[in-house]
């Protein structure tokens, strides 16, 4: 006869126990993954994110151009269209240059006739100084006609009182007495005529040195006119060539407002140029976060409009004082009640953008965190 084998039913407490334990081991399995959570955040801030300083007061910047004329003029042609990319140096507006060439073309013709009055002027100065040599010369040989008279009446005079002496001792007669008095006479009057002829040629020497300092007066007057010419001349090229509008830095066109045929006057604002490829980001950070900066650090960029692409950069420089401070109007806080306000110090951040990367923009909101960890052996030291 078999006997039959009956299975143990489990009672109610059994259950339970094991629910129990099951509940038990997940608590303690969850608290280990949450303890092993917090080590590693606490490993993660202790190693790196205490040295991480990040702020979304930050945006991409650009030291764009707003190109103006220097000259008033009608615009001839409009050389560019909206965000079209340039290079330096390429061009962007022309005006009408007739007037302005007309302008060249005349103060190249008054500079050609200021040289041609300096020519004239030092040909004059030149005769003045070979006629001052000459004068010269002739003065020279007045004063050697005085030497000469002043001899010969010197020896008449000597004839004279040698036949004086005869005519009383009787041994010349009165006759030759009277034609040595005649020749000493005669003497006298050369060398008189040839002292006054000396002192003309003397006055016509000081005329001639005085025609030279006046031609000299002249050739500089004429050589201020001339420089004043050319700088004329070199105005008037100038203005011929400013007639053509010229990219000053490579970028992209932006805010054309300038129209073929429109009339601009100088100063007026006819379109930009950015500089996209030299785009910088400029954060705001509070003056707490600033301890650690130091230029040269490495900063990652997130911009918003490229969402989980990270930029690189560093740290190129920190600006000299507060926002608050370039403010127009700055905050007084000397009066009233005081409420302290952290301050934002703008920090220049330069961007290591790849070659094919996404276009950054200026205008564009990034967040920037810089890793100030390089700067941890600089204050040991």
């Amino acid at each position: 006869m078999n006997a039959a084998v009956e299975t143990p039913t489990p009672t109610p407490t059994t259950e339970h126990a094991t629910i129990r334990t099951r509940r038990r081991l997940v608590y303690i399995g969850g608290a280990g993954l949450g303890v092993l959570a917090l080590l590693a955040l606490a490993g993660y801030w202790f190693t790196t994110g205490r040295y991480l300083e990040s702020t979304d007061d930050a945006y991409i910047r650009a030291d764009w151009v707003a190109l103006s004329s220097r000259v008033a003029g009608y615009v001839a042609t409009v050389e560019v269209e909206d965000d079209q990319p340039v290079q330096a140096g390429a061009v962007l507006v022309r005006l009408q240059d007739r007037d302005y060439q007309a302008r060249r073309d005349r103060a190249r013709a008054v500079e050609r006739q200021a040289q041609a009055a300096i020519d004239a002027a030092q040909a004059h100065r030149e005769l003045a100084v070979q006629r001052i040599e000459q004068q010269a010369q002739a003065t020279l040989k007045a004063e050697a006609a005085v030497h000469s008279a002043s001899a010969e009446r010197r020896r008449s005079q000597l004839d004279l009182q040698r036949y004086q002496g005869l005519v009383r001792d009787e041994a010349a007669t009165t006759q030759r007495l009277e034609q040595a008095l005649a020749a000493a006479n005669q003497a006298k009057a050369v060398e008189q005529g040839a002292k006054a002829a000396w002192r003309e040629q003397q006055a016509q020497q000081r005329m001639a040195k005085a025609g030279a300092a006046q031609a000299e007066a002249d050739l500089q007057q004429r050589q201020a006119a001339f420089e004043s010419a050319s700088a004329e001349r070199r105005l008037a090229e100038q203005d011929a060539q400013d007639t053509v509008l010229r990219a000053p830095v490579a970028g992209v066109v932006g805010q054309r407002r300038v129209r073929a045929g429109q009339y601009v006057a100088p100063g007026q604002p006819l379109l930009a140029v950015v500089p996209v490829a030299q785009a910088y980001v400029v954060a705001n950070y509070k003056e707490t976060q600033l301890a650690r900066m130091r230029p040269g650090q490495p900063v990652q960029v997130q911009v918003d409009s490229f969402p989980g692409h990270a930029f690189k950069g560093h740290v190129a420089s920190f600006s000299p004082a507060s926002g608050n401070v370039f403010a127009l109007l700055p905050s007084d806080n000397a009066t009233g009640n005081f409420t302290k306000i952290v301050q934002r110090f703008p920090v220049r951040i330069l961007l290591d953008l790849p070659a094919n990367g996404p276009q950054i923009l200026p205008g564009m909101s990034v967040v920037t965190t810089v890793d100030t960890r390089t700067s941890e052996p600089a204050d040991a030291r």
